[in-house]
């Protein structure tokens, strides 16, 4: 069974060492929980790729103390990232750039990028010193399914994975932001948000002027780009607030007990289940997550998830989560 350690001297000390000799600590980020491994360590990283069932496409992330450990990862370390890093670092914006030839192909999933940031968690930043190197992480649950804010989310996911018996996961408590780091991609001439987060494009484009922001819907160069992703077991579907209303007004033995995330949870009777989600972007996308995972284990046959607005960044962002959770 993995074990839950609270973050002490002894224990970061201990951490460390696991991943000098080649092994796997999973840690908390300010976005979610991370599964890390030596980035220089080939065989670290295939464990990783191994416990998650991680598609061998899906790049990881390099996780830094700062700029002087991002510019050993990559081949250029230009003006733009300077600015990039000197406003949003330690933080939630990760920066894909050319890989440094020094760095295991397997540590950027075979390609010539690398995706780096550089987390503001204290828990997080104190690994990092301890170890003095760069951590390569993924979010620390199963491939494709509902990414972890809590060490319970992580041994509750790696708990019936025997490979996984001596996993040790450093509680940092509930994930700040909640969601995934916004990735911003500077190897093409025009740099272009891959994953969006709680960075929105317009903080970016005062600094790089004029972006591209596509619509993703396969794997590139960022990880949680594929159309199915941050998923729950349970089917999902995004309705509006009306469409919702009516759902409830059908008798139940329509569609049976349907699980329910919606902002008015008294509206929502038995025998549905509802989870009452919060009106504001930031305590909504720190409680996703775990009201993902809360709905799924009520064993309904469906969630219903009330779409939220999408008039700022990070509701763009919750949006993306969810309709990849709902399979696109």
């Amino acid at each position: 069974m993995p074990r839950i350690v609270a973050p002490t001297d002894d224990s970061l000390a201990q951490a460390a060492d696991v991943l000098r000799g080649g092994g796997v600590v999973a840690f908390p980020t300010e976005t979610v929980y991370g599964l890390g491994a030596d980035t220089f360590n080939t065989s670290a990283i295939a464990r990783v790729y191994a416990l998650k069932g991680r598609p061998a496409d899906n790049p990881l992330i390099a996780h830094v103390r700062g700029v002087d450990d991002a510019r050993t990862l990559v081949q250029s370390w230009d003006d733009r990232c300077d600015k990039l890093a000197g406003r949003f670092w330690p933080g939630p914006l990760t920066l894909v750039l050319h890989r440094a030839s020094k760095v295991p192909a397997a540590a950027a999933a075979g390609l010539d990028t690398i995706a780096v940031r550089c987390p503001s968690h204290p828990v997080a930043r104190q690994l990092l010193e301890r170890f003095a190197a760069p951590i390569s992480a993924p979010s620390a649950n199963r491939s494709g399914c509902v990414s972890p804010t809590q060490a319970r989310h992580v041994a509750d996911d790696f708990s019936s994975i025997a490979d996984a018996a001596d996993l040790m996961i450093l509680d940092g408590g509930d994930s700040e932001v909640g969601i995934e780091s916004t990735v911003v991609d500077l190897t093409s001439a025009r740099p272009r948000i891959l994953r969006p987060g709680s960075i929105g494009v317009e903080q970016l484009e005062e600094i790089l002027g004029t972006m591209e922001s596509p619509r993703m819907e396969s794997q590139t160069i960022s990880p949680g780009t594929s159309p199915l992703h941050y998923a729950p077991r349970t089917p999902v579907e995004l309705v509006d607030t009306m469409e919702l209303k009516q759902r409830m007004a059908e008798p139940a033995n329509t569609s049976g007990p349907l699980a329910v995330l919606c902002f008015s949870p008294p509206f929502v009777k038995p025998p549905h289940k509802p989870v009452g989600m919060p009106r504001r972007a930031d305590q909504y996308a720190r409680r996703l997550y775990d009201a993902l995972r809360r709905a799924d284990g009520f064993g309904c046959s469906r969630i219903l998830i009330e779409l939220p607005p999408a008039d700022n960044a990070l509701w763009r962002a919750v949006h993306d989560r969810l309709r990849r959770a709902a399979g696109g």
